[in-house]
């Protein structure tokens, strides 16, 4: 055997992780799922002006997909994935409180805490397209989706709803310390 074929022999075994085309196409759906629904709740983020986007999300989402599906590939046992699974979890919060912006003093000037537990949801959900359960994958998805685009038209909706209802209660005075007392 010379040279080039001990090259391209190695090579070959390089790649042999994919030993049949059933476990690529595992491999291939797994990832391309996650990365869809990354993209979906990305885009979403995106619509809305947030620093997180379509990139992002989906990053996270193949990025959680692949720390689950290669240990998986390798033959884990379940406790031990149950190990990789605390480490994404905690690695990615680590990435999450990066996005947490707290302005001043006051504790109700933070930002970010929706873009971190979305973050957080697209790391979960590219977890369980790594794992093989692309059904909760999606519904996840799909409800993560409403949370955040439906989710505040709803509480809008109330708001006017209470608004109203008080505007129709008894008349409210506000009067100042300034207020003198008129006579009559």
């Amino acid at each position: 055997m010379n040279w080039r074929d001990e090259v391209l022999d190695t090579i070959a075994s390089e790649f042999s992780d994919v030993t049949d085309v059933a476990q690529l196409t595992r491999i291939v759906v797994r990832l391309t799922l996650a990365a869809i629904l990354g993209f979906v709740l990305g885009f979403e983020r995106e619509q809305q002006g947030k620093a997180a986007g379509v990139r992002t999300h989906m990053l996270v989402a193949i990025g959680s997909a692949m720390f689950v599906l290669i240990p998986q590939q390798t033959g884990i046992v379940p406790a031990d994935m149950s190990r990789v699974i605390q480490g994404l979890v905690a690695g990615v919060g680590f990435l999450c409180a990066g996005t947490i912006l707290k302005q001043g003093k006051d504790e109700s000037h933070v930002q970010g805490l929706t873009t971190a537990a979305g973050l957080w949801m697209t790391a979960a959900i590219g977890m369980a397209c790594g794992l093989g359960r692309e059904a909760t994958a999606v519904l996840s998805a799909l409800l993560a989706l409403a949370v955040l685009s439906l989710v505040p038209r709803l509480v809008s909706l109330l708001e006017r709803t209470v608004a109203k209802d008080d505007a129709q209660g008894a008349p409210r005075v506000v009067a100042s310390p300034d207020d003198k007392p008129r006579d009559r």
